[in-house]
């Protein structure tokens, strides 16, 4: 199965702000990112089914791209900050936070998860996916979701993962196998 992940266009947050599964709002210049993005999918079509996460940023972008009923997916949300999320990091005195750079992989943020654990998700949301009737599949996600599934593949491994982080409005093509 082939499986086309498309990573959302940019955020209009400040840098440095933890944002994750917060509901935020796209920059102004989402109809020409959006149309950039359209343009490069264009290679894959068509799609037998489309996902999306639920958050506004992934299905602004799956209506422009034409998939406006898209099936909206929880298990592709991006990270859980929890207590972190719309903090900027430089401002989070959390003493879990030092924790966390020491080891993101496995220890979660105050009161959200940890990236092994959406992982888990994503990979539950892979395993099921696998079993679908499908060819190729469109999912329009977050830039930790795109990491999640290339890990899944074996295309990245966990040391790099984040040395991979997709741009905005990227694309990224992999190969499921079938169960």
């Amino acid at each position: 199965m082939e499986v086309i992940l498309i990573r959302h266009t940019s955020v209009d947050v400040p840098p440095g702000v933890c944002y994750g599964q917060t509901d935020v709002p796209l920059k102004p210049t989402f109809e020409a990112e959006a149309a950039v993005t359209a343009e490069n999918l264009k290679t894959y079509l068509p799609f037998d089914h489309v996902y999306t996460s639920p958050l506004t940023r992934c299905v602004r972008l799956a209506a422009y791209c034409g998939y406006p009923d898209a099936e909206r997916e929880e298990r592709i949300m991006e990270i859980n900050f929890g207590d972190w999320e719309m903090k900027p990091f430089e401002q989070n005195e959390d003493p879990r936070l030092q924790e966390w750079y020491a080891d993101y992989m496995n220890v979660a943020a105050t009161g959200g998860e940890s990236f092994t654990m959406q992982y888990r998700r994503v990979g539950q949301f892979l395993d099921e996916l696998r079993k679908k009737p499908y060819a190729r599949v469109a999912i329009f996600a977050h830039g930790g979701v795109l990491i999640c599934a290339q890990l899944y593949v074996g295309i990245l491994k966990a040391e790099e993962a984040f040395d991979a982080l997709t741009p905005y409005g990227g694309i990224v093509h992999i190969h499921l196998d079938k169960e």
